[in-house]
């Protein structure tokens, strides 16, 4: 699981997201320049981007390795390709 610093910090950047997507959703029905509500956008998705990366650096020090020390091979493969599918799904954000 989560460690407590990590989730503490992933629950007030999650908030902060939040209110970003709210307010892209208010500067769509006020008919902002288009530009602006495309750059809010670019902004929310780097934020999302940080959450993710935190996120994975904490699986990444815990569960993955235990999964590695712990010995058992299959445990260790199973961890491994979940690791892949993840990365696999991060670097197709924004064509990366």
């Amino acid at each position: 699981g989560m460690d407590a610093e990590t989730r503490d910090q992933a629950r007030k950047r999650i908030r902060r997201i939040a209110g970003q997507v709210a307010a892209i959703e208010r500067m769509i029905d006020a008919d902002r320049y288009c530009v602006d509500v495309l750059l809010q956008v670019a902004a929310v998705r780097a934020a999302l981007d940080g959450v993710g990366k935190l996120l994975l650096q904490n699986h990444v020090e815990h569960c993955v390795a235990d999964a590695i020390t712990s010995g058992r091979p299959k445990e260790r493969q199973e961890k491994i390709a979940e690791l892949m599918e993840v990365f696999s799904r991060f670097t197709q954000i924004g064509g990366r």
